[in-house]
């Protein structure tokens, strides 16, 4: 009997060298270890890569990248962060699956379906019938429509809103199963499938033991004052950051010269935050680096930032890779959020301070400053335990595989 066979189709997987949406590869590693083979279908462009994959100009190339794990990179136009332009190229990519060569692939015994973008869903749909497939799930990486609704102040009747929540809908109640990476959404999806056995949580995850880890440049490094106390912050520069209030607070903290605020990565409101800091001497932005960079910048920094708005959005809970590259550092978190049941909280690894509060984030920081080094380690330390026992890919994989 020959090896059985996943198809994940997730528009924005990547690779390793990719430099973001590894998940799936991950994942993938340790089922190749239980005797599958996976097939990772995605998009041949996606915007936050720092390697876009290699194609051959044709709708599908294959690239086998190890045993057992080969990728399918469906011809995608380019597109910047979000528009319209990202709209077609989600389209464009449904459209393309029904053309995909499914016999180079061989017939799936599961299909994963990983959201957003959600609308690969009917693709998944019809193959598990046109396959016999045993399974079908539906992966959600985040809430969508209401995202859009929470965050954008997007109308419940505007038309993409209607037109996603249709998706929403179909995807919950023709899977077999919903896997969440959020925690606290089971009382929504549960509501939608009316089967709380479908409902599974398996978070994002990191893993030491597949990290790459590189050096940071020395050019970069220098840009970050010695003895100074550093609040950090890596990722992207977008709304669901709430980074204003940490540039607020940094604003805040201007006149006080032992404490410095770094901030690495990109996003379409970079240029806002550098504007709102014009002149002062307490902040430093660098350009994105390498995900197997992230590790070493870390090091750097003696406090970690994360930021949510004040919206209902967040109560589902959150998954971001952003916790987990904190935590594997061992470092102290400052989160300016709603009590949500995050990896920070859960973890005791640091403080939780009332989000869109700029003094409630200098409260936090001067309060870390005034901890002595070896119990900001200790603290630390927590975080670091938590997430090599509850969000290494080993035991995340595992989890999955009950479903299969």
């Amino acid at each position: 009997m020959g090896k059985k066979i996943i198809w994940i189709i997730n528009q924005t997987a990547g690779k390793p060298d990719s430099g973001w949406g590894e998940r799936h590869y991950y994942l993938a590693n340790d089922w190749v270890k239980k005797g599958y083979d996976v097939k990772i279908i995605s998009g041949s462009y996606n915007h936050l890569f720092i390697n876009q994959p290699k194609t051959n100009g044709h709708w599908f190339t294959h690239e086998k990248v190890t045993e057992g794990i080969e990728f399918c990179w469906v011809k995608t136009p380019k597109y910047y962060d979000g528009g319209w332009r990202k709209f077609w190229s989600n389209l464009l990519f449904v459209l393309k699956l029904f053309f995909l060569p499914h016999k180079k692939l061989e017939k799936p015994d599961v299909i994963i379906v990983s959201s957003m973008p959600i609308f690969p869903i009917v693709n998944g749909y019809l193959f598990k019938k046109r396959f016999n497939a045993h399974k079908l799930i539906i992966e959600i990486r985040d809430l969508w429509p209401l995202t859009p609704v929470y965050l954008k102040g997007y109308s419940t009747k505007h038309p993409l809103v209607k037109i996603v929540g249709w998706f929403e809908k179909f995807s919950y109640q023709k899977s077999d199963a919903v896997v969440s990476l959020l925690g606290n959404a089971k009382p929504y999806i549960d509501k939608i499938t009316k089967h709380p056995s479908k409902f599974h949580w398996i978070p994002n995850g990191i893993d030491e033991n597949l990290l790459e880890v590189k050096a940071v440049p020395l050019e970069i490094l220098n840009k970050i004052p010695s003895n100074k106390f550093i609040i950090g912050y890596t990722g992207t520069m977008g709304m669901a950051n709430a980074l204003e209030y940490l540039i607020e607070a940094s604003v805040l903290l201007k006149d006080n010269d032992a404490i410095h605020f770094v901030l690495v990565g990109d996003g379409y409101l970079k240029e806002s935050l550098k504007q709102q800091t014009n002149g002062n001497s307490n902040i430093t932005f660098i350009d994105k680096i390498a995900k197997n960079q992230v590790q070493g910048m870390l090091k750097q920094f003696d406090i970690c930032f994360i930021g949510r708005n004040d919206v209902k959005l967040f109560d589902y809970g959150v998954s971001s890779n952003k916790y987990f590259d904190y935590m594997l550092a061992g470092k102290p978190i400052l989160e300016s959020s709603n009590r949500i049941n995050s990896p920070a909280e859960l973890s005791e690894c640091g403080i939780t301070v009332a989000p869109e509060n700029a003094a409630a984030i200098v409260a936090g920081i001067l309060k870390f400053q005034a901890t002595t080094a070896s119990e900001l380690e200790k603290i630390g330390a927590k975080g670091a335990i938590y997430v090599k026992k509850y969000h290494n890919f080993e035991y995340l994989s595992a989890t999955y595989l009950k479903l299969f």
